[in-house]
Formats: structure tokens, C-alpha cells, sequence
């Protein structure tokens, strides 16, 4: 990376709802590094600087419209990293991410948007990768737990030299939803993605796609009794997006050929557990086929958070979010792993893993999976492993191995 670079890092997108917590994440942990925010509005820039504080003072202010692509030239030719909160992504990401490839500036986001990050694998990742350019979308809570929990049981395995064949994840969680999430979900369902969305192996890399699916790689759609969690579990709605994620993981990284990943949503045990399975599952179900509809995403859009609303603070505070899971090795050995964190995963949690996500990239590329040769569009486990779970460990979040 150019080191002569104005800005180490620049936040993206910092006057909306993540955005302005990325900023507040920055004005206290970003140390010795030079950082500024980024947007269309300098007067909204401006305000969000000032209300996060001494810590933020001394941060740089860049106008750069997401249409005006010499803007985003500029922005991204000033900064070693960049990281965008700017959602939906597919209508306002894709001249940022061209731009940061360009002048090989490493890039992190948010995104969960699945078939725009299969665009940005056919666009850039083949010139990234001769760069040693890194451009990970997807470091929010889509899908850090996931991938960085699979990592972490392949990496067991690997220990053992024993193939991994199987992780199985299960998600307990308490957290809401912020406008600009469910902006990003209904714009993907506007453009008629639904099927390609479906596709188990969306992002993984050509020629990399098993000759006989497995049914251990199909999305669930019915509740059942896992004897590996000794509990009722069911879809997750996070899973079509994670999933994909990791099995790029497992592509990239080399997981072994018979490697097979589901995620599920966890409801506890005994009948009145079945029960809640079984209605959600139902209600999942039938909330998707609704929000095809043009009307109801229609109405949806009317009733839900406008983008850059979201939970108060306080029920962030009351957010958390538990994943649990499990792996099986080839000869029969089982390994567990969990990652948790306290505040509501989609936003508060969400900060946290995609700015130090950014300050992991800011930092000594050396000690980056690959070194600093690595490059190409990646996910969290592939351009950040290790770095990323001490990081984040740092940061009160847990990342173990069971004994």
C-alpha cells in the first residue's frame, strides 16, 4: 500500500445509522491513525464529527456523492483503506468498490447482499488478487460469526490433521433491524434476485462447485430436533447469506473437499420449543413469499424504519447475540466452538466487527492470512482470520474453542 496516502482510513456512508456509530467507534479506538469521514452532506458531516467527540476532532471531512465517480476516485486514491456503510449496496457500492480497486485501496463493508458481492467477484477479483488488494464485503454480523466460527473449527481440525466434513451453527439472538438493512434486503427482492439468491454456492470461486449437492448443503425450511445441540431448531433468516459466505471460506481457504456447512435458528427444548419452531418456520416461510409481491414490499417500505433510523440505544444495549457450533471430523472426532457479544448484533455488534475489521487492514499487512500479498474479493475468515478474532476478543466479544 502507498503509505504517502492522506488518510488511513475513511469511513464511508458515516452520516447514516451505522455510519455515525462507526465514526463513534473510531473517535475511541482508532489510536494514532489518520481517519475521516465520508459522504454527500458536509454540514451532516460535520455535525457527526462533532458529536463524537474530542476524539474525533481531528478527523478529516470528504464530499463524495456515490454518483460522481470522480469523487469516489479521489476518496479512495486518499486512503489506505476504506470502509462503506452505504447501503443498499448494489445502487450505491459498486463505483466505490471499482474505484478502490483501481487504486488498490483495501476495502471493508456491511453488506448482505449476496448477489451483488457474486458481481463484484466477476468484476474485480482477479485484478485485486494481482494487486494484493483486499475487498471484503460482508464483515457485519453478516457473516463474521459464521465465517470466523467455521474458521476456527476448520482450523481445529486442521490442528489434528483431520478433515473437517461438517459445521453445523446455531444463532440465538435478541436485536432489531435499522432502515438501511431492510432497504438493502427489499432492493434485492425488487430486482427479481430470488433465484440466484438460492444458489448454496453463489460465491464460490469457478470450478468449485460439488458435482453431487449434499443435502447437508440445502437451506432448511422445517424446524427439527438436532441431537448435537440437544434442541429444537429451525431456518435462520441469515443463513442464505451466511452460508454462502463460508463455503467461499472453505473454497479459499482449502476446508477439504467433503466440507458441508448449515446454520439454523435455536429454540431451546421440550414441546412448547417444537411449537415456537414450527410457527416461525411457518411464518418465515410465508413472509418471503409475501415480500415478492410488488404491494408488500410497497407497504413494507411504509412501515418499516425510514434508512439511517434504528433501535434507541437503549434497546441495542439489550441486544445480544449467541452462535454455537459444531463440527465433525472424518474420523468421527467432534469439536465445538462459540462466538457472543452483548449489544444488538445488527447494529452494535455490527460496529464493532466491521471497524475493526478496517483497523485490522490499517494495520501490518504481514501478519494478514497470506501476507501482503494476498488479495482479491475475500471474506472476513480468508483476508482477516486471526487478526480479526484477536481484535474482536479485544473488544469483549467471545471467539472459543471448547476444550
Amino acid at each position: 500500500m502507498n503509505g504517502s496516502r492522506k488518510f488511513d482510513v475513511v469511513l464511508y456512508g458515516a452520516t447514516g445509522f451505522v455510519g455515525r456509530q462507526t465514526v463513534a467507534h473510531f473517535a475511541q479506538h482508532a489510536g494514532g491513525l489518520r481517519w475521516a469521514l465520508a459522504g454527500r452532506n458536509r454540514d451532516k458531516l460535520e455535525a457527526v464529527r462533532a458529536a463524537s467527540g474530542p476524539g474525533a476532532a481531528d478527523a478529516g471531512i470528504i464530499v463524495a456523492d456515490a454518483a460522481d465517480t470522480g469523487a469516489l476516485e479521489a476518496l479512495a486514491a486518499s486512503a489506505r483503506v476504506v470502509l462503506s456503510t452505504a447501503g443498499p449496496f448494489a445502487l450505491y457500492g459498486s463505483a466505490l468498490v471499482a474505484a478502490c480497486v483501481a487504486h488498490r485501496s483495501h476495502y471493508v463493508d456491511i453488506t448482505g447482499e449476496t448477489p451483488w458481492v457474486r458481481d463484484l467477484i466477476h468484476r474485480h477479483h482477479e485484478q485485486a488478487a494481482r494487486d494484493g488488494t483486499r475487498i471484503v464485503p460482508c464483515c457485519g454480523f453478516d457473516s463474521v460469526p459464521s465465517d470466523l466460527g467455521a474458521w476456527l473449527l476448520a482450523e481445529r481440525f486442521r490442528s489434528l490433521d483431520e478433515p473437517c466434513v461438517q459445521v453445523k451453527a446455531a444463532f440465538s439472538l435478541r436485536g432489531g433491524f435499522n432502515g438501511g438493512t431492510l432497504a438493502s434486503a427489499l432492493n434485492m427482492l425488487d430486482k427479481g434476485q430470488t433465484r440466484m439468491m438460492a444458489d448454496p454456492w453463489l460465491l464460490n470461486p469457478p470450478g468449485e462447485r460439488p458435482a453431487a449437492p449434499a443435502a447437508q448443503d440445502e437451506d432448511p425450511f422445517s424446524p427439527h430436533r438436532d441431537a448435537d445441540f440437544n434442541a429444537w431448531l429451525g431456518p435462520f433468516f441469515m443463513g442464505p447469506v451466511n452460508t454462502r459466505v463460508v463455503r467461499r471460506s472453505a473454497a479459499l481457504l482449502d476446508y477439504g473437499p467433503q466440507f458441508h456447512y448449515q446454520e439454523y435458528l435455536r429454540f431451546g427444548n421440550g414441546a412448547l420449543a417444537a411449537l415456537t419452531a414450527a410457527g416461525v418456520s411457518v411464518g418465515m416461510s410465508a413472509s418471503q413469499g409475501a415480500l415478492r409481491l410488488s404491494p408488500v414490499r410497497a407497504l413494507a417500505r411504509r412501515l418499516a424504519p425510514a434508512p439511517g433510523e434504528g433501535p434507541s440505544e437503549a434497546q441495542m444495549d439489550r441486544g445480544s447475540f449467541r452462535c454455537e457450533l459444531v463440527g465433525h471430523g472424518a474420523r468421527g472426532t467432534i469439536a465445538r466452538a462459540t462466538v457472543a457479544s452483548r449489544g444488538d448484533p445488527g447494529n452494535r455488534a455490527t460496529t464493532q466487527m466491521v471497524c475493526e475489521a478496517a483497523l485490522a487492514l490499517a494495520g501490518d499487512a504481514s501478519g494478514l492470512p497470506g501476507g501482503r500479498k494476498r488479495g482479491g474479493v475475500l471474506t472476513p475468515a480468508s483476508a482477516l482470520g486471526e487478526t480479526l478474532v484477536q481484535r474482536l476478543r479485544a473488544q469483549g466479544m467471545t471467539l472459543a474453542l471448547q476444550p
